[in-house]
């Protein structure tokens, strides 16, 4: 029984201890579940800022990538400009050369051998037909030579013997 007394006194101490401090009681049992609340409420804070650092570690290491993507691209497009400016030197180049290639061939067809053996061959025909032109011509203007010789020695032969019946006709008158 003892033992029942003894729990009937830790019961009234309880209910007086329990009367004086329910109102502290209730406070703190409130201000606990407050804590919960705020604690829940940081917790869902928490998950949702959680969420939104995953999603904009994502945008960011994207933004990153393609930041080195513009760097890499620009780059490569001052390379390409570089090359394109080095390409542009050497087409020049290659159309100095290529007017000057231009030029010596110009200037090298004027001598084109088989022009000019054409032309060679055809002046020799010419050289050929004058030569024999001329020739013929030196055997007439010989024969008329000789003919105009022996035309000439016959006119003084005959001036002769007209002097010789011109004598004997003026001693005659």
């Amino acid at each position: 029984m003892l033992n029942a007394k003894n729990l009937e006194r830790v019961m009234e101490l309880e209910s007086k201890l329990r009367s004086e401090y329910q109102v502290q009681l209730d406070a703190k049992s409130a201000e606990v579940e407050s804590f919960i609340k705020e604690k829940e409420e940081q917790q869902a804070v928490i998950a949702k800022q959680l969420e939104q650092i995953k999603t904009l570690s994502t945008e960011a290491s994207a933004n990153k990538k393609i930041e080195q993507r513009n760097r890499e691209l620009h780059q490569r497009c001052g390379n390409l400009e570089e090359e394109l400016a080095a390409q542009k030197k050497r087409l020049k180049a290659l159309q100095k050369d290529l007017a000057q290639e231009r030029a010596e061939i110009s200037r090298l067809k004027q001598f084109d051998p088989a022009k000019m053996k054409k032309n060679l061959d055809a002046s020799k025909k010419k050289l050929a037909e004058k030569t024999v032109a001329n020739d013929l011509l030196q055997r007439t203007l010989n024969k008329t030579k000789t003919e105009k010789a022996q035309l000439q020695s016959k006119v003084e032969e005959l001036e002769a013997k007209l002097a010789l019946l011109e004598e004997p006709e003026e001693a005659a008158a």
